[in-house]
């Protein structure tokens, strides 16, 4: 039996201090919220040290449900707000979601079934 893909999980991992730029773009394009995650980065050890000093990149990641009808257009806004170009360096991909527990009855009174 194939799942058929309902919605798709856009990830966007951006500079410390840009996650709201994503999701202002984000919420222009059509997306109704997100999660924002806090990390840092683990590169190439060469990138760690700058002049001996230990640097660790300061990261945010945005995480949006979105449903195959926004999701082109969430991602455009994204990137062409904080996309690698930009001082947020962002990059935004998606992944398939073929099954949503919790949601389903608030976007698809079909799905009740």
């Amino acid at each position: 039996m194939e799942n058929k893909v309902l919605y798709s999980l856009i990830i966007s991992i951006v500079n410390r201090g840009f996650s709201d730029d994503v999701m202002d773009a984000a919420r222009e394009a059509g997306a109704k919220g997100g999660t924002i995650l806090y990390g840092h980065g683990a590169g190439l050890r060469e990138a760690e040290t700058f002049f001996g000093i230990s640097i660790h990149p300061e990261k945010e990641l945005v995480i949006i449900l979105a449903s195959g009808e926004t999701k082109s257009a969430i991602m455009q806004a994204i990137v062409k707000r904080v996309g690698m170009d930009s001082e947020g360096a962002g990059i935004t991909f998606a992944l398939p979601v073929t099954n949503v527990e919790g949601i389903a009855r608030l976007t698809n009174p079909e799905a009740e079934n």
